[in-house]
């Protein structure tokens, strides 16, 4: 079955089926993303972001418009929101990294989902989210390119000194919401807070030089683990001024 197929199976139309990832079925009041497989991770999926609407040459994306149009129903008009998985495919970029996205292949299944807006990216969720806190990441290791050993997985974060040196220069506060816990809880609490490093860890390779003033950031577990409920993790300044934004 084609993507086409499977889509008007279902009900639902675009105006584009060259260029869109994006798809509506008015008489259901219902709107359908594809979710690209590199932008979801878990149960949360990056539908639309603001930066897609041009391409790594510059010219307009013509699948955007209609994407944020179809956003805005489920945002205005409410409209349920739903997610089928696509490939990503790069075998129409060179080797600049210049080109367009393509979908290399599709699994007529959906899910609904629930939508979100931080900054520059809507994000498509379940309910059903994970509720592990970043540092309590399983007894597992894997490989970073361009790594001879193995690490684990949040071990820079773990790294005492370095957490230690990050506390000292920024305080024991939540650096997005100003959450104390000596404040609150009293001296049973002092120094009880998580930290974020602000590199993604997948970009992390071996000769990096970890700074505990310029790449890591002193947030509490509530705040933490919002951040990292998406793939990359949330731009730390950006997600404050999003919770400014809602006081």
């Amino acid at each position: 079955m084609s993507r086409r197929k499977f889509i008007e199976s279902i009900g639902a139309t675009c105006r584009n089926w060259n260029w869109s990832w994006a798809f509506v079925d008015h008489s259901q009041r219902s709107v359908i993303f594809g979710a690209w497989d590199k932008e979801t991770e878990g149960s949360t999926v990056v539908i639309l972001d603001e930066s897609w609407q041009r391409s790594s040459k510059g010219r307009k994306q013509p699948g955007y418009p209609e994407a944020l149009e179809y956003v805005g129903l489920v945002e205005t008009q409410g409209y349920s929101l739903k997610t089928f998985p696509i490939t990503f495919s790069n075998h129409r970029v060179d080797e600049a990294g210049i080109g367009p996205a393509s979908i290399s292949g599709f699994s007529p299944e959906l899910t609904t989902r629930i939508l979100g807006k931080v900054g520059m990216r809507w994000y498509a969720s379940t309910d059903s989210q994970s509720d592990r806190l970043p540092e309590e990441v399983p007894e597992t290791s894997g490989y970073l390119e361009g790594a001879a050993r193995t690490v684990k997985i949040n071990a820079y974060e773990r790294n005492a000194k370095a957490r230690a040196a990050c506390i000292k220069h920024y305080g024991a506060v939540c650096f997005v919401c100003g959450f104390d816990f000596q404040s609150r809880y009293g001296a049973i609490a002092a120094g009880l807070i998580h930290v974020h490093h602000l590199v993604p860890i997948a970009e992390v390779r071996q000769e990096y030089i970890l700074d505990p003033i310029a790449d890591l950031r002193p947030v509490c577990p509530n705040c933490h683990a919002v951040i990292h409920r998406t793939t990359p993790p949330l731009e730390i300044n950006e997600f404050k001024a999003y919770l400014d934004a809602r006081k």
